[in-house]
């Protein structure tokens, strides 16, 4: 994932708006809950969260439930400024979104973007969730989540700006499919008792599809997916009708089949069969209950960790890696690995 980002600094979920220096300045609260390392989330308290400097673009409350909170028919009195809003609901995050997509009055950046440009931020905002979740860091994870439930809002207004959907839309339609999916929790007193049948799950999406995807039964496999786990859901995909290895072992060979095509294969046709060579290393793990990415992932950080250890035994010599040597190297290599 890239390391920088443009000047969005709300992408990541920092407030766009920085307390300002100087005597005399607004003195600016932090834009949400703050995460103590020692301790649990710290409640803010009710004072505007944005400083006594209000977004100029305000949130409309609707005067009964039934009311859009976007429809301009609302009482005037009812108006209010985001920095004036409960930091803690997600009403504050859609009318903060609103305001900084508001032409004459929001953020250049944010009214130059569209779905493709977010798409990207959205993916990556993903991959840190579980960059987080990995670490253990529960205060990072947090804020993560905050960062990803941002990319949903900002989709949305997008969307309400088009006239497509809302996020009321969104969120209705997530909650109907939860309760349509689990009707061994939400059903009638016959539907929670009965026991669910194997594939249960995968059936009900199918239900929801058409009969006939137009591109085929893989045609559901998201194109945007890592190559690694695509390849793992278009096997089991394949799978499920038929269409598979009967035995790990056959695809043992497999693997040595596809070695020994790349190993002979002219220049020209070397990367096609180094993914051949991926996609039967991917039949292995699903074959075995691994998950691919996971398992590279934990390789990435295997020998980030050891090249480290080399790097800070070198340190200690005076030496760089490039000063060094690959027998140097890779004695502190081994040293590493023998004291995992």
């Amino acid at each position: 994932m890239p390391s920088e980002k443009p000047q969005n600094a709300h992408l990541n979920g920092v407030s766009p708006i920085q307390p300002q220096e100087g005597p005399g300045a607004t003195q600016v609260a932090p834009a949400g809950p703050s995460v103590s390392e020692n301790g649990p989330l710290e409640r803010l308290s009710a004072k505007p969260f944005f400083g006594a400097q209000p977004l100029e673009t305000s949130h409309e409350i609707p005067s009964n439930p039934g009311q859009s909170r976007s429809n301009p028919e609302c009482h005037p009195r009812c108006r209010i400024t985001p920095s004036q809003m409960d930091p803690r609901r997600i009403e504050t995050l859609r009318a903060i979104m609103k305001a900084l997509r508001t032409p004459g009055s929001g953020c250049p950046w944010d009214l130059e973007q569209t779905f493709e440009t977010i798409a990207p931020y959205t993916i990556e905002e993903a991959y840190e969730v579980q960059e987080a979740i990995s670490r253990g860091t529960r205060a990072e994870l947090c804020e993560e989540l905050g960062d990803l439930l941002l990319q949903a809002v900002y989709h949305a207004q997008m969307a309400d700006e088009q006239g497509a959907f809302t996020f009321d839309d969104v969120l209705e339609a997530i909650n109907t499919k939860m309760v349509r999916r689990h009707p061994h929790v939400f059903g009638d007193a016959a539907a929670r008792s009965a026991k669910l049948a194997k594939g249960f799950w995968e059936d009900m999406k199918a239900k929801e599809r058409p009969e006939r995807p137009a591109g085929g039964l893989l045609s559901t496999v998201a194109l945007a997916l890592p190559g690694l786990t695509r390849a793992l859901k278009l096997q089991a995909k394949a799978a499920k009708v038929g269409f598979d290895w009967p035995s790990v072992d056959n695809v043992y060979d497999k693997i040595s089949e596809e070695i020994a095509e790349f190993r002979a294969a002219p220049e020209a046709e070397r990367a096609a069969e180094f993914g051949d060579l991926l996609f039967a290393l991917t039949n292995v793990a699903r074959h075995l209950g691994i998950d691919p990415e996971e398992a590279l992932r934990a390789t990435n950080a295997k020998f980030e960790r050891r090249f480290r250890h080399i790097e800070t035994e070198l340190e200690k010599q005076g030496k760089r890696p490039q000063d060094s040597n690959l027998e140097e190297m890779d004695a502190l290599w081994n040293a590493a690995k023998t004291s995992e």
